[in-house]
C-alpha cells in the first residue's frame, strides 16, 4: 500500500466513499464539485484500481491546517491505510513548515495514536468553523477536537 495524491478520475470514488460514511453520520458530506475544487488537498490509497482510502489536508493559515474526510472502506479497515494517510498529511505539514494540525472527529483514539491530543473546540480559531454551518448537527457539535503540534517544522531553504 502507498499513498498518492488524488487524480481527477479518483473523485467519483472519493465522493462515494466519503458520503457513505457521511450517510452514517460519521463525517460531513462532500459535494462532488467541492472535491474537484479541492483536489490538491486529497490523498488516496488504492488496491489496484480500487480506491480504498482517502483523506484531505486543508490549509487554513500560515500556521494551521486540518486533516479531514479520512475514510477507509470497511472491509479494508485495520490494515494500515488510514495510518499511511495521517502520516502523509503530517509529512506535508512538516514540508510546508506548519506548526499545528487539527481534526474534528468521532474517532479520537485513532488520531491520538499519532500524537494528537484533545482540546476544547472553542480553543480553535473561529476561521475553522466555516464548514460547521453545513453540518446537520450545527450548532450542537458532538465531534471531538484534537490538535497535533509539530515539534520541528521544516524551515524554508
Amino acid at each position: 500500500m502507498k499513498v498518492e495524491k488524488a487524480r481527477i478520475d479518483d473523485i467519483p470514488q472519493i465522493h462515494r466513499l466519503v458520503n457513505h460514511f457521511a450517510d452514517k453520520g460519521e463525517m460531513l458530506p462532500r459535494a462532488i464539485s467541492e472535491l474537484y475544487e479541492n483536489i490538491r488537498d486529497l490523498f488516496v490509497v488504492k488496491d489496484g484500481d480500487q480506491l480504498i482510502a482517502c483523506a484531505a489536508f486543508h490549509i487554513f493559515w500560515s500556521d494551521l491546517a486540518e486533516i479531514r474526510s479520512v475514510a477507509v472502506v470497511e472491509e479494508k479497515q485495520e490494515q494500515g491505510a488510514g495510518a499511511l494517510l495521517i502520516q502523509a498529511c503530517l509529512e506535508e505539514a512538516r514540508d510546508l513548515g506548519l506548526e499545528t494540525v487539527f481534526c474534528l472527529t468521532y474517532k479520537p483514539d485513532f488520531f491520538e495514536r499519532f500524537g494528537f491530543h484533545r482540546v476544547d473546540v472553542m480553543n480553535l480559531p473561529r476561521k475553522v468553523w466555516g464548514e460547521c454551518q453545513r453540518c446537520p448537527k450545527f450548532p450542537n457539535c458532538d465531534e471531538i477536537a484534537l490538535v497535533y503540534k509539530l515539534e520541528h517544522p521544516r524551515s524554508s531553504p
